[in-house]
């Protein structure tokens, strides 16, 4: 799979007429995956940006961290001043750092796609997400923010299939072992938000796409239908009025 999906981005980069890869590093799994797969398809043309907004030290300490072990070139890029300035300017009052509205959350991923963007323009590099298949089924990810990418080398994985990547890859282990966030908000974590484990949530995928659904939880598996109802419009372009 390592390989494969390494041969995968070589060809779409080469294919765009691009140069290499820029991605977010967040200090989490999925990040450090794509990092990795990424340095190895072009060990010479790769940046990651360090993009702390009201995040936690520790995400900014691992991200540096496995960036100094696979040796990737990476640019900070504080985001917490544009931030709270664009609050202003939106809401006409200062942001206090603490509210937790969705809304105001979501502004921090689509900065971050601004900043990532601005780099593949400037390098003629491809932005290159880290969304996994199972965030992707739940609509578990901000519409043009990290949503807005040109790759997804992990959109076709299951959570599970990522740490088992990871492992492969010699991903530090208690980047493996943290509890996945999307850091937008203090404390936040992707299963508390979502309403359920990736472990519980790979089997129904799976089980959905087998249609082998006994043992599992019907009240789960209904929610992820809704889920994946209710979030197809981020998984698909635009709808196209055609007169």
């Amino acid at each position: 799979m390592k390989q494969k999906i390494i041969k995968w981005i070589e060809q779409k980069v080469k294919d765009a007429g691009a140069k290499g890869c820029v991605f977010g590093l967040s200090g989490g799994i999925d990040s450090a995956v794509v990092g990795v797969l990424c340095k190895k398809a072009y060990p010479d043309k790769v940046l990651g940006l360090l993009m702390p907004c009201y995040s936690g030290e520790e995400d900014l300490k691992h991200a540096q961290e496995l960036a100094k072990k696979f040796d990737i070139p990476t640019e900070l890029v504080d985001l917490k001043t544009v931030n709270n300035e664009l609050f202003v300017q939106l809401e006409g009052k200062a942001y206090d750092g603490k509210a937790m509205d969705l809304a105001i959350a979501n502004l921090r991923p689509r900065l971050r796609m601004i900043s990532l963007y601005y780099q593949a323009n400037k390098l003629n590099y491809l932005v290159v997400g880290t969304g996994n298949r199972s965030e992707s089924v739940m609509g578990y990810f901000t519409k043009y923010g990290d949503g807005g990418v040109d790759l997804l080398p992990l959109g076709g994985l299951l959570k599970s299939q990522v740490r088992e990547l990871a492992e492969e890859l010699g991903i530090p282990k208690v980047i493996i072992e943290r509890k996945p966030s999307a850091g937008l908000w203090h404390g936040q974590t992707d299963e508390e938000e979502m309403g359920i484990s990736y472990e519980m949530l790979d089997k129904i995928i799976v089980g959905l796409e087998k249609k082998k659904l006994a043992g599992l939880d019907k009240k789960l598996v209904d929610k992820v239908k809704q889920k994946m109802a209710a979030t197809e419009h981020k998984r698909c372009l635009p709808p196209v009025f055609n007169p």
